[in-house]
């Protein structure tokens, strides 16, 4: 396990190089200018050419990406164009607040994708089957933005049961920490929901395929000879086995909950980084959203080598060093 783990190390840094390589070049080659915001009458021209040599945007592009790699890898990120603040400073700010947001989906998309396929599976082709069936579809099908806005219409301004926007409540420092917390809880439900409801409805439709996959198996027939309860046939026999290719859907999710958090984040206006990539964008803020792909990559390819081990993990018969020296 550990050559594996190494092996997938070594590959994981090397698809970040590339995926930073070409992030880099992408970001360059964009019309715009990120000395615009410079362009003022009452800012001279030389002002603007040394604000230019000082972040090094004078020199040509190939020595700029050799300097920008020799600082990251000294774990550099530079400093903000458009807050003139270091990089490292923002994602410390916007790091903790988007896994705040992500787990909390995250869980939610386990949670209530595995318990809706598992009542399927248990109860299939019956009423509560082909209503899960058409409800996951028509979530599934559904643009976050749209049911963010929805949510945001019926219960913060109809209802006014949940916060719209922001990660806590204005003054909310100067509650105790229960209610802080609650605070927070509470202006975490919606964003949550949105961002994990779809992923949960796609994940119930593979878990229900999965278990009754399963089901048909000789060792559940067995079982329930042997005068095994329904639930434990279903939680101790079924499940584990059933699990098996949902871990690898799991990990393979989080790179859409985190594209997802770019659009859910803005409409909630949540402090973390996809509303940073998304005003560094708009800014040409080029350190700024290197160091967010950075951090987003390292994020999904942790997520896919721990759904490798878990699924390695679950199924004793599979052994990590042949799943990599298959690939």
């Amino acid at each position: 396990m550990l050559r594996f783990i190494a092996i997938r190390l070594v590959q994981s840094a090397v698809l970040v190089l590339i995926v930073l390589t070409i992030t880099f070049f992408l970001l360059h080659l964009a019309p715009g200018d990120p000395m615009a915001r410079y362009f003022h009458p009452d800012i001279s021209p030389e002002t603007v050419q040394m604000i230019k040599e000082r972040l090094g945007l004078d020199k040509p592009l190939i020595e700029q990406y050799f300097r920008w790699i020799g600082s990251f890898i000294r774990g550099d990120f530079g400093v903000s164009l458009a807050y003139n603040v270091p990089v490292r400073s923002l994602l410390a700010d916007a790091i903790p607040n988007t896994l705040r947001l992500t787990i909390a989906a995250l869980l939610l998309h386990i949670v209530i994708g595995v318990a809706l396929g598992i009542v399927s599976a248990a109860r299939r082709y019956s009423f509560f089957d082909r209503f899960s069936t058409v409800a996951a579809l028509f979530i599934y099908s559904i643009p976050s933005f749209w049911l963010g806005l929805m949510l945001i219409l019926l219960f913060s301004l109809k209802l006014g049961v949940l916060p719209s926007s922001h990660m806590q409540s204005i003054g909310a420092e100067q509650l105790s920490g229960i209610a802080l917390f609650a605070d927070r809880i509470r202006h975490l439900v919606l964003p949550a929901f949105v961002l994990g409801i779809a992923s949960a409805a796609s994940i119930a439709r593979y878990m229900r395929g999965s278990m009754l996959d399963v089901l048909r198996e000789d060792y559940i027939r067995t079982a329930r000879a042997k005068g095994l309860p329904e639930g434990a046939v279903f939680l101790k026999h079924a499940l584990k086995n059933a699990a098996i290719p949902i871990v690898t859907i799991i990990g393979l999710s989080l790179p859409f909950l985190l594209g997802g958090a770019v659009v859910v984040e803005k409409i909630f206006s949540w402090p973390g980084m996809g509303r940073l990539t998304v005003d560094a964008i708009y800014a040409r803020d080029y350190p700024v959203v290197l160091a967010v792909n950075f951090v987003v990559a390292f994020m999904v390819i942790s997520g896919n080598l721990l759904a490798d081990i878990g699924y390695a993990l679950l199924d004793p018969r599979i052994t990590l060093t042949r799943r990599g020296a298959g690939r």
